[in-house]
């Protein structure tokens, strides 16, 4: 290592990254953070297209995570609720499913559609009473599929199941058979019900851009790509090799098995599909969660962003945005013209004048988390001292995940840079 080169040096500035380097720089660690792209934030960025905010995929943050509450200023990022309920389409109508605990008397009128028994609305309230009760950690649990945990554990029946859990927690988890680690169910369930979702008011993209901002003015370098790496050195594609005392791998799970030669496993990931629409009004009131509850086409899920948020859209103005579990495997003109079929069935002719923004591609939008996969709850982030590794694919599949392995991955470099393993 050279004088000017600091102690670490984190590839990413993804939001594990970005979390990694924010306790290093507390701790008065030196370190500098490399970034392929031109911008912080991974998979959760925002770009501007013609006065519209187009998040990376529909994405949902939840202000109950709670390493998100220890490191985010929430007043600053201004966050926008949903309404604590969906709107579900079956057999041709929409039906809502309200929260009774916030919006007793839309809850009440719920009880009476098709979405599930009026048995199953009253054990959904039990059953979060019961988590509530127990407070069982995740790392705890005997892991069985979330499916198995809602017919087990909940007694619900297959009607709600399938009309309400599969294409809501589909679009949460990636996958309607609901295969996923009831661990990641248990860890989510909870957030939800007691502070709902929301979105910053001027994009996701607000998440990382704070964390950023509180870092030295020189911390990140972009447009950086790593071509490889060993334990003290990191080679760049620009030809500079760095020779840092250790080195933290904040990138997704593919990139990261590919810097190791495989010591993090190459495991599969979950995609998605979100297309975005510009409309002169919007086809729902409100800031609500639309859900095909037939599963009958390629959208599981719809939301009128700028419902949520009027910064998402010029005035006057609606951003649509609807999404698909997996990648389609045709091209985007005629995913469009099945997407456009599908809401069609929903919306009517208004579809027809919908302006097409943009069709996110999104490959791995999340780490495989199937039943079998969260055991253990986290996975170590010290893969040899001097060099570490961070992401959701170490802790779970989500915003909190990632922001907790890089706090996790900093205390690991800290160790070892103070017990001069390293």
């Amino acid at each position: 290592m050279t004088p000017s080169e600091p102690d670490v040096i984190v590839i990413g500035a993804g939001l594990a990254g970005l979390c990694c380097a924010r306790r290093l720089a507390q701790c008065g660690i030196s370190f500098r953070v490399y970034e392929a792209s031109d911008g912080v934030g991974g998979r959760v960025r925002t770009d501007v297209v013609d006065g519209f905010r187009l998040d990376h995929g529909f994405q949902i943050f939840l202000p109950a995570y709670p390493e998100a509450r220890r490191v985010l200023d929430y007043e600053s990022l201004d966050l926008r609720p949903f309404d604590r309920g969906a709107l579900v389409r079956v057999r041709g109508r929409f039906h809502r499913v309200a929260d009774p605990r916030v919006e007793f008397l839309k809850g009440a009128a719920s009880a009476f559609n098709p979405i599930g028994t009026i048995r199953d609305k009253l054990r959904l309230i039990g059953y979060k009473w019961r988590l509530d009760e127990t407070k069982t950690e995740p790392a705890n649990l005997d892991e069985r599929t979330t499916l198995d945990e809602l017919r087990s554990a909940g007694r619900f029946s297959d009607s709600i199941i399938d009309r309400l859990f599969r294409p809501f927690l589909g679009g949460v988890f990636l996958e309607r058979n609901l295969a996923t680690s009831n661990r990641m169910f248990r860890f989510l369930f909870p957030k939800f019900a007691d502070g709902g979702g929301s979105i910053p008011a001027l994009g996701m993209q607000a998440i990382p851009d704070q964390i950023a901002a509180g870092l030295p003015s020189d911390a990140i370098t972009l447009n950086r790509k790593v071509e490889s790496l060993r334990r003290n050195e990191v080679r760049l594609t620009t030809g500079e090799v760095l020779e840092p005392r250790a080195v933290v791998i904040a990138v997704e799970g593919p990139e990261a098995a590919r810097l190791t030669n495989g010591q993090v496993p190459l495991l599969p990931g979950k995609g998605c599909t979100t297309i975005y629409f510009a409309a002169d009004r919007s086809p729902v009131d409100g800031p609500t969660l639309v859900l095909d509850g037939d599963g009958t086409g390629p959208i599981n899920s719809l939301v009128v962003l700028s419902q949520v948020s009027a910064a998402y859209a010029p005035p006057e103005k609606s951003l649509i945005s609807a999404t698909m579990i997996g990648i389609p495997s045709e091209d985007d003109g005629a995913f469009e013209r099945s997407v456009r079929a599908h809401l069609g069935e929903w919306f009517g002719n208004q579809v027809t004048r919908w302006i097409l923004l943009r069709i996110d591609r999104i490959p791995y939008a999340l780490p495989d988390q199937s039943a079998g996969m969260l055991d253990p709850w986290q996975r170590p982030v010290r893969l040899t001292p001097g060099l570490y590794v961070c992401g959701d694919h170490r802790d779970n599949g989500s915003i909190d995940g990632a922001m907790t392995s890089g706090f996790r991955a900093a205390q690991a470099v800290m160790a070892d840079l103070a017990a001069k393993v390293v």
